[in-house]
Parts: structure tokens; C-alpha cells; sequence
């Protein structure tokens, strides 16, 4: 029975994956660079609503890779799990926006020790994630984004980062998707009412599962809006069983803020 489910999983995945080959992130995608007033220079990729029309809002999704897709090629950023995410929205009627920046190598969205079992958040942000957040701040202000459909979401060290930007702004995001990351469980009571879906693999050498766990368990004890996926025979690779299920997405894109 173990056998035959996992024959059923790869081939659902291969499926999407073959779905989603139709949008290439590289040509669906620009690049650009954000620079601060402080001279900080943040290089990022978007993409923009496949038909704008005159007066409609459109959501914003924010997505933040893992450490392998640090650089500064601004291509990089967009190896793991965008496909899906770019296929959905052109096809499954989420056209919007699409924002996915690239953390600088040596830098990370959040400092702290991908294998420690618990962090603190740090009072001000990493530089990665203090620019990133301004960008997305002065994106908010677009007169064609839906400020009621943000979404944030990430994989590994990226799930990181979406547990530190909804956690720092709370009030800006509709939803949030963290793959195998981790928050600060003494801030669960900010974040209880946006939504959240997490995942992770039961077996990852990466990042502990615990950290995911504790930040479902800090939720559920503030009454937060919290959902929890694990992969029990997956270990740190399983954003691709994620994004590729369009429940998921499904999920994610019907979250709005009242």
C-alpha cells in the first residue's frame, strides 16, 4: 500500500509539473532593482496582471527562496516551486502580481540558525528582509493592488522569512505559506488572525520539524487561524508536493482581509 501511494504522489506531481512547464518564470517575469534611500540595493523579479483593466485591483503574491537561490544573478530566485505558483495565476483566474527578490549570498532573510530549535526575532530586520519589506511596502501603495489579497509565502529559508514579515506586519498580509521555516513562538499572539498554512517533512535534516510543530502549538494556544501539513516520509525537499497541489493555491488566493 506504501508502494502504490507513493507511485500515486509522483504521478500527480509529474503532472503538475508538465502543467506548469507552459510558464516559464524567467520570460514570465522582469527584472529589477530596488534601491533604498540609504543607497541599499535589492534585486527582484515581477511579474505584472497578464490583462490590466482600468479601475480593478489586482492581489499581490511576495515569494522568498531558500539559501541555494542566493546570488545575484536575479534569476535564481525563481528555480524552486515559482512555476506552479506563475501557472496558477495565469491559468485558474488569480492574474496579479507576482513579487520573488533575491537575497544577496552570505545574507539571509532571517539571522538566525536554520538548525536551532527556537529563535527570538531580532528587533529590526535583516538587510535582505528590511529592504524587501520596503518594497513591498511601497508595492501596497500601487493603485492596482488589492491591499485586502497580499500573500506571502516561502520555502526553507524563505519559510523563515514569512513567518518574520507576517509577524512584523501583520496588518499587510491576507495569508501567509511558509514551507519548512520557522517564527518566534512568543509572537504567535500577533499573527492569530491571518491565516496560515504551513508544511513541512517529517524527516527533514534541514530544518527541524519542531519548528513548524511549535509554531502550530503557540497558535492553537492564542486561537490563531492556523493549518499544518506533514509529509510523514519527506524530508526538507517537499515545497514541490506543495505548490503543486492547487488546493493549496485554491486556499491561499480565496484569503482575503475584511
Amino acid at each position: 500500500m506504501k508502494m502504490r501511494n507513493a507511485v500515486l504522489v509522483c504521478a500527480a506531481a509529474l503532472a503538475a509539473a508538465a502543467a506548469s512547464a507552459a510558464v516559464d518564470p524567467l520570460e514570465a517575469t522582469s527584472p529589477k532593482a530596488y534601491t533604498n534611500a540609504a543607497g541599499k540595493v535589492l534585486l527582484y523579479r515581477v511579474m505584472g496582471p497578464a490583462k490590466m483593466e482600468s479601475g480593478r485591483k489586482y492581489p499581490l503574491v511576495v515569494f522568498m527562496h531558500g539559501a541555494g537561490e542566493r546570488g545575484n544573478d536575479n534569476a535564481a530566485q525563481l528555480k524552486n516551486a515559482t512555476r506552479f505558483i506563475l501557472a496558477y495565476m495565469r491559468e485558474k483566474g488569480a492574474d496579479g502580481y507576482f513579487l520573488a527578490a533575491q537575497c544577496p549570498s552570505g545574507q539571509q532573510w532571517v539571522d538566525t540558525p536554520w538548525g536551532n530549535l527556537a529563535h527570538r526575532m531580532n528587533e529590526k530586520p535583516s538587510e535582505s528582509m528590511g529592504l524587501l519589506l520596503e518594497l513591498v511596502g511601497k508595492m501596497r501603495m500601487l493603485s492596482s493592488v488589492d491591499t485586502s489579497r497580499v500573500y506571502v509565502t516561502g520555502l526553507s529559508m524563505g519559510g523563515y522569512g514569512t513567518w518574520d514579515a507576517v509577524q512584523r506586519h501583520p496588518d499587510w498580509f491576507a495569508a501567509a505559506l511558509p514551507c519548512c521555516g520557522g517564527g518566534d513562538t512568543t509572537l504567535a499572539w500577533k499573527i492569530r488572525d491571518v491565516p496560515i498554512w504551513t508544511f513541512h517533512g517529517a524527516k527533514d535534516q534541514a530544518v527541524p520539524v519542531t519548528r513548524s510543530r511549535d509554531m502550530v502549538s503557540a497558535l492553537w494556544a492564542v486561537g490563531g487561524n492556523i493549518r499544518y501539513r506533514e509529509y510523514p516520509d519527506l524530508m526538507h525537499w517537499c515545497w514541490d508536493q506543495t505548490y503543486s497541489d492547487d488546493a493549496v493555491l485554491k486556499w491561499l488566493f480565496s484569503q482575503q482581509k475584511k
